[in-house]
Parts: structure tokens; sequence; C-alpha cells
């Protein structure tokens, strides 16, 4: 089992959070569509060459934005973060994957 977290602005959380569970992110026994969410303030400074989905050049930018934690079958990780990237509107995504010890 793996535990995914990702950092999504607000306005897209729905959107990468169907494209997770679409994918079979989320299942936890008889249960699905399970996740955790928690609102922060993300900040980042695009540089030269960026593709920005907000903010500008050399502009430091702070977004609301929301982590996203939710537990993926190891047989369904790569499919889960593909369709994670392709949801995500951010050129190149912050996220995280561990692996979860078997208790």
């Amino acid at each position: 089992m793996k535990k995914i977290i990702v950092f999504v602005p607000k306005s897209h959380i729905e959107q990468v959070k169907e494209a997770l569970f679409k994918a079979g992110a989320g299942r936890i026994g008889n249960y699905d569509k399970c996740c955790f969410e928690t609102v922060g303030m993300g900040q980042f400074r695009p540089l030269k060459g960026s593709q920005a989905f907000i903010g500008k050049v050399g502009e430091l930018e702070k977004v609301e934005e929301v982590k996203l934690e939710l537990v993926c079958e190891n047989n369904l990780i790569q499919g889960a973060l593909s369709e994670m990237i392709e949801a995500h509107p951010y050129e190149i995504p912050a996220y995280e994957v561990y692996s979860l010890d078997d208790c």
C-alpha cells in the first residue's frame, strides 16, 4: 500500500480528487473516495522558462492550497500518479509517495 500526498490549488481540488479516485486511489476496505484534506498556504517563484499556471516570472507567489492525502494499492500507483499529474493545473505538481507497512 502507498500513500499519496499532493498539494493542489483550491480551485482544482475536486478535479484532482476525482482523477485519483477514478484511477483506484482512496479505497480502504469496503470504502472508496477516502482522503484527508488540509488547507494551507503554498509559495513559489516562477523562473525564466517556466509556464506557471499562477504567478509571474521572477515574482514570489503565495497561493491557498489543499494538502490532499490518500492511499493507493501498489499495483495502481503508476496509473493514479499519471491521472493526478494530468488533472493537476501546475506545470510540475508537488507530490510525495510513501510506502506503508502492512500491519
